[in-house]
């Protein structure tokens, strides 16, 4: 029979698939010997067979109940005995930490009996109906169903009768007269009564804990996040211990280096006389960590000793949770904690610098999305003004939205296409869809570990909490700053989350210093000098080589200047738009051999001269030149337009213009109902006479230059959308025939390899007879991924993908990650059958994929020799290619 449950002593960390992030931790901190209050964990496993059964698995409740009497016996207590009652918390513990989105359920063992026993026993009766009153409102909610609003209408009432500004200043019998209309709310809605069995309040709360894995919250956050749907969460049942107790009580949230800017030193929340929850929630503000200090110095030496132990075992950031009860400190949780873009980089630094870890460990502590975030612009501080309100700088960078004041006005505002801000109080695990809507965060309550500062630290959202300053009115829709000021929904506002402070309106943005770093080379600070080192390791240890797409010199500029090793995909086309569009036109619309020639001789030296500028900016790297790829008809007018044009003036008496007739003809002639299959690629060139020679003449004529101006160019031909061997032979003939006419002309010999792109089906999966007549291969993912699908990019994206996302059929949008079990496939297939017909075949990819990290460590795994993607991804790709070298994964759960 399977095992389901496990104590603390007999776990570690290495167990997090089985026992959750949580319950493996905990287990690490008991076997160290730290102040952990003793407990048990319900597995994983057991999570998972009662979710694809419905019903509690064979033999849970007997292990429960033989763990449940090893605690007792171990504290000397009974859970829930009426004169000196054990208490324990239930909470959820994923193997991946999914902050708030699942449930807790605080003090079971309370009931009408056992109440009066805490009470008696601890000498506060207070404390004791406060417990109980929390137990209702969790217990009533989370395993009854019952809406939470409910709750909290009946406590902001009894607050306003009693006119106290927060719980503290209720007293003993206002909070027993909320525990019996907790518990008429409860009958009310349920029809069934708060359970007085302390058994059953255990076994019901386990069970709800389960099923909150499947909660929407949690779905849309596990999404998000890139978290499995199969996992499953495990369940920590643990001895209750109290913040609640007075003033030398209290619950905290510490962390070991600042998760904002990564700097060392203890740092985090604290709030006297409150359980854990109320921290992380926000109700109260609470004191900086500093605070303790003075108000129990023994607990906060404890305490920092504590974390440095942890941080340095974990090797990382540690995020702690902790308890204090009548001056006695307790561990409640630790792991690896959730940090900015700024902090992820500082802190891998910092870790190397200390030999705590390895420079290839401090590579994989970061990753290319906050490299990404990092590159974004941030505010012009000179120029924005007064701020309206400063908070807490909870997560950084720089966003301009309107001010909604729901969860659900921001996913219909952004679902229109507009920026917003969501403005709260304090958020909660329900007010994700929001978060993930909105550019930024704001709240008036709350601090760095908050779940508003947790959450939004984890999705890289812009976050300031704790404004307090500013008074949110959800209700009319707007807040009012402490100078008058009033922010209604909709307008826009401006927040900056490295710095806290709010502005009004839109401010404007400037370079950021990572972006400067690698525009020209100047580190400002620590963490551009951290982001340096990264990418010099990584660059010291990759296989893969990184290109970019570019087709102006601009372009490759900018790109080398990035660490681009080359041009991965030149796409000429670009090269024909603007005033050229008319010389393409005279091309398409000549009627003879002479007149098309004239059209091609008028593009050559416009082309040559493109594609000298490209060669001299990459001299020395490799440059691939994609011959025309897109239909002929995308270089003339839209077809509606112009027949609505000539009949407008054919309506009003007037005679059209010829060239327009003509350009109509040309156009209704050229017409394709999906012209993404049609006449495009590799056919344009085989039935366009002279259409390829031009292109490869000016290219030739270009490095001929070049080589006579003392270059080194490396120049490669690509033929796109092959699909055949004979499209790619007959192809290569005519190029290689133009290249040796130029030879001879210029008396430079050109040589250019001659490679195609694999972006059909077709194409991969003949990949080992194409390979017989190219010297290399580029996978033109955006295009493969369209052709396996059946998917028309441009329209289906907007159609469906979204519910695609939103039903699970896509981790995420396979434009943006590749599809490795299909599209994947065959990329690998193409790969091991090219090489085999030709050992020395270079492989690469120059879609969007190439500058996606998740997709790079594929290609890194497949044996590409490099990816190619725009400009400014290439610092990604520069990254996350050495990350693939070393295994790519992030170490804990910093992600």
């Amino acid at each position: 029979m399977a095992r389901y449950v496990y104590d603390f002593q007999d776990g570690d960390r290495t167990m997090a698939d089985l026992l959750g992030g949580k319950g493996a931790n905990l287990a690490e901190m008991t076997r160290l010997g730290l102040p952990v209050p003793p407990g048990f964990t319900v597995t994983t496993e057991a999570c998972r067979a009662f979710l694809a059964t419905g019903e509690e698995p064979d033999g849970l409740a007997e292990e429960v109940s033989r763990h449940l009497s090893a605690l007792e016996k171990a504290t000397g207590r009974l859970l829930g005995q009426p004169d000196d009652p054990l208490l324990v918390s239930v909470r959820s513990g994923a193997r991946f930490s999914m902050p708030g989105m699942m449930e807790t359920v605080l003090d079971i063992g309370l009931n009408d009996a056992s109440v009066l026993g805490l009470a008696k026993v601890s000498g506060n009766e207070r404390f004791a109906w406060d417990s109980y009153r929390r137990l209702v409102q969790m217990y009533g909610s989370t395993v009854m169903g019952v809406d939470p609003a409910l709750f909290d209408e009946a406590m902001t009432l009894l607050k306003e009768a009693r006119e106290a500004p927060d719980d503290l200043r209720l007293d003993a019998s206002d909070l027993a007269w909320l525990v019996e209309t907790y518990k008429r709310l409860v009958r009310d809605e349920t029809g069934r009564d708060f359970p007085q069995s302390p058994a059953e309040q255990l076994q019901q709360a386990v069970l709800a804990v389960f099923r909150s894995w499947n909660a929407e919250r949690a779905r849309l956050y596990r999404r998000r996040e890139r978290i499995p749907d199969d996992l499953g969460t495990a369940v920590t049942v643990q001895r209750m211990v109290f913040g609640n107790l007075g003033a030398d009580s209290g619950s905290g949230v510490a962390f070991t280096r600042d998760p904002a800017t990564g700097q060392p030193g203890v740092y985090g929340d604290y709030l006297p006389n409150a359980q854990g929850e109320d921290v992380v929630a926000g109700i109260r503000d609470a004191v900086p960590l500093a605070e303790l200090q003075r108000l129990d110095p023994r607990s906060y030496r404890q305490l920092r000793d504590h974390a440095q132990t942890l941080e340095r075992h974990y090797r990382d950031l540690c995020d702690i949770e902790f308890t204090i009860e009548r001056g006695t400190l307790w561990m409640l949780q630790t792991r690896i904690g959730k940090r900015t873009a700024e902090a992820a980089f500082a802190i891998a630094a910092e870790l190397v610098g200390e030999r705590l870890i390895t420079a290839d460990e401090g590579l994989n502590r970061v990753h290319g999305d906050q490299l990404g975030r990092l590159m974004f612009p941030c505010f012009d501080t000179d120029v924005a003004g007064a701020a309206i309100t400063c908070g807490v700088p909870a997560s950084p960078g720089a966003a301009v939205g309107a001010a909604v004041f729901d969860s659900a006005e921001a996913v219909r505002r952004a679902a229109a296409g507009e920026h917003v801000v969501l403005v709260r109080e304090e958020t909660t695990p329900d007010d994700l869809p929001g978060m993930v809507a909105s550019q930024a965060v704001l709240t008036s309550r709350g601090g760095k570990t908050s779940h508003a500062a947790v959450v939004a630290r984890g999705m890289g959202r812009v976050c300031v909490c704790g404004a307090q300053d500013i008074a949110v009115n959800t209700g009319a829709r707007r807040f009012t700053a402490r100078d008058g000021t009033v922010v209604e929904e909709g307008t826009l506002i401006s927040v900056d989350g490295s710095t806290g402070a709010v502005y009004a309106g839109a401010v404007p943005l400037v370079t950021s210093a990572t972006m400067r770093y690698l525009e020209s080379g100047e580190q400002t600070d620590s963490v551009v000098a951290a982001v340096a080192r990264a990418l010099e390791h990584a660059d010291s240890v990759r296989r893969l080589e990184v290109r970019a797409n570019a087709d102006t010199p601009e372009d490759a500029a900018r790109a080398r200047r990035f660490g681009a090793q080359g041009i991965g995909l030149c796409r000429t086309e670009h090269m024909f738009l603007g005033e050229r569009r008319k010389l393409v036109e005279e091309m398409i619309l000549a009627r003879t051999e002479a007149g098309r020639a004239k059209a091609l001789a008028a593009l050559l030296p416009l082309q040559r001269q493109d594609f000298t500028g490209l060669l001299e900016a990459m001299d020395g790297l490799p440059v691939t030149i994609r011959l025309l790829d897109p239909p002929l008809h995308e270089f003339l007018p839209d077809r509606t337009e112009l027949a609505v044009h000539i009949a407008s003036v054919e309506a009003s008496g007037g005679q059209p213009d010829p060239h327009d007739v003509e350009l109509l003809d040309a156009v209704n002639r050229m017409h394709e109902e999906n012209p993404m299959l049609g006449l495009r690629g590799v056919r344009l060139g085989l039935v366009v006479p002279g259409l390829v020679a031009m292109q490869v003449r000016a290219l030739a004529e270009a490095v001929a230059e070049r080589v006579r101006a003392g270059g080194t160019p490396r120049a490669e031909i690509m033929v796109p959308l092959v699909g055949s061997v004979e499209e790619l032979r007959l192809a290569r003939e005519e190029v290689a025939r133009v290249l040796a006419q130029v030879g001879e002309e210029t008396g430079v010999p050109v040589d250019c390899p001659i490679g195609t792109m694999i972006e059909l089906p077709r194409a991969a999966l003949t990949a080992g007879r194409i390979a017989k007549e190219a010297e290399f291969f580029s996978f033109g993912t955006n295009d493969l991924t369209q052709t396996t699908w059946g998917f028309s990019r441009d329209d289906v994206e907007a159609a469906f993908f979204s519910a695609y996302l939103d039903k699970g059929v896509f981790a995420a949008s396979p434009f943006e990650t590749l599809d490795r079990e299909g599209v994947g496939r065959l990329v690998r297939i193409a790969v091991e059958e090219g090489r085999a017909a030709r050992p020395e075949l270079q492989t690469g990819v120059c879609g969007e994929h190439g500058g996606d990290p998740e997709s790079i460590r594929f290609f890194h795994t497949v044996g590409l020799d490099y990816v190619s993607c725009s400009p400014f991804r290439v610092p990604v790709a520069r990254l996350e290619a050495g990350r693939a070298t070393l295994g790519g994964a992030d170490t804990g759960d910093s992600r």
